[in-house]
């Protein structure tokens, strides 16, 4: 009789490494331990703190000596991409020193940046001053842009009697392709 036992171990081990594979992972740059707190929750205490924030750029307001990006905050999901949606953690302005093209950090672009809370800047939005969380940045990952997704109809119509069910849809190519990303570290 053939010993099963080693078999067994080697098929769990595969499975254990498919399944860890599949999982998702967090960029290098992102990884730490960061206050807890969002920049709508931010307060005078809380000046000095070490945070990991993320959202969808407004703007990029390159100065004489540095670039600042005023960010639409979200929550992050679990590879620390900002998330879509209508929730919004209020707006906050994330500065390095030195040009930053906007054409390369264009509006709309998810980012996700880690650095140190520096204080508050009041501006417009509009005619309304607006009371801004200012990091110092030290990370800044700017994530590619996310691939439009098409729906393509297989080659057959839908049959009567059938009519939320058809096995020939799928998600069809990407309408665009990008990959890497940018990341700045210090």
């Amino acid at each position: 009789m053939i010993e099963r036992t080693p078999l067994i171990r080697l098929a769990l081990i595969a499975i254990a490494a498919a399944a860890l594979s599949a999982c998702a992972s967090i960029p290098a740059p992102l990884a730490g331990d960061f206050a807890p707190f969002q920049p709508d929750q931010a307060t005078e205490r809380s000046v000095g703190a070490e945070v990991r924030w993320g959202g969808i750029i407004v703007d990029t307001r390159p100065g004489r000596s540095e670039t600042c990006f005023e960010i639409l905050a979200r929550d992050l999901d679990r590879e620390l991409r900002p998330l879509h949606g209508d929730i919004s953690h209020g707006r906050f302005l994330a500065c390095r020193e030195g040009f930053r093209d906007p054409a390369v950090f264009t509006a709309g672009r998810d980012i996700t940046v880690i650095g140190r809370l520096q204080g508050f800047v009041d501006d417009e939005i509009g005619e309304y001053v607006y009371r801004y969380p200012r990091l110092a940045a030290e990370v800044m990952y700017l994530w590619p842009a996310r691939p439009d997704i098409i729906y393509a109809h297989g080659p057959y119509p839908r049959r009567m009697g059938w009519p939320y069910y058809d096995p020939w849809w799928y998600y069809g190519p990407p309408r665009s392709r990008v990959s890497g990303s940018v990341v700045i570290i210090r």
